[in-house]
């Protein structure tokens, strides 16, 4: 069964279709909405802000989701794809967004709706990433449009995930 505590009397609040790896931790101030899955040792740590996190979302293996002390919460919205062992700290990601495997996305970035965080990319404090942009790179830098096909990815992605997270027991009510 996932880690799922309490902080400062603040329990996580997680929908009740959710799909939470047995080694997943959850803890604080942290809302998960419907459909979502938080995979093998990832990390969603909400102790010293909040972590609001939308619909048919996924948390990939080793994530780390985290946040700054009373200065920046992160915000993730729905359709959104945090790749393995991404870090994604005090920031805001919108909806229907793929942050690549090993990616860090920094405090108080904002990463807008269709946009795609290559592998290894460092998005660096206070960088907003346009719509409709592939971004890669040490810092990240937009790099070209997203294609059709990498659109249709975006969109595609989620479900997909609410599907394998089907192969697994899901969190009891």
């Amino acid at each position: 069964m996932a880690l799922i505590l309490p902080v400062k009397d603040v329990s996580p609040i997680i929908a009740e279709n959710c799909f939470l790896a047995d080694n997943s931790t959850i803890v604080g101030d942290v809302e998960i909405g419907e459909h979502c899955s938080v995979w093998f040792n990832a990390v969603i740590r909400g102790d010293v802000n909040a972590i609001r996190i939308g619909h048919y979302t996924n948390i990939q293996d080793g994530a780390v989701i985290h946040c700054t002390y009373q200065t920046a919460a992160t915000n993730i919205g729905s359709y959104v794809n945090i790749g393995h062992q991404a870090l994604i700290h005090g920031c805001t990601v919108h909806d229907r967004v793929l942050v690549g495997m090993g990616a860090i996305v920094m405090d108080h970035a904002v990463i807008e709706a269709y946009v795609i965080i290559a592998a290894g990319a460092v998005v660096l404090e206070h960088t907003r990433c346009e719509s409709g942009y592939l971004y890669a790179g040490v810092p990240a830098r937009k790099v070209k449009p997203l294609s059709a096909e990498q659109r249709k990815l975006l969109d595609e992605l989620p479900d997909r995930y609410v599907m394998y997270s089907s192969w697994f027991p899901q969190m009891d009510s």
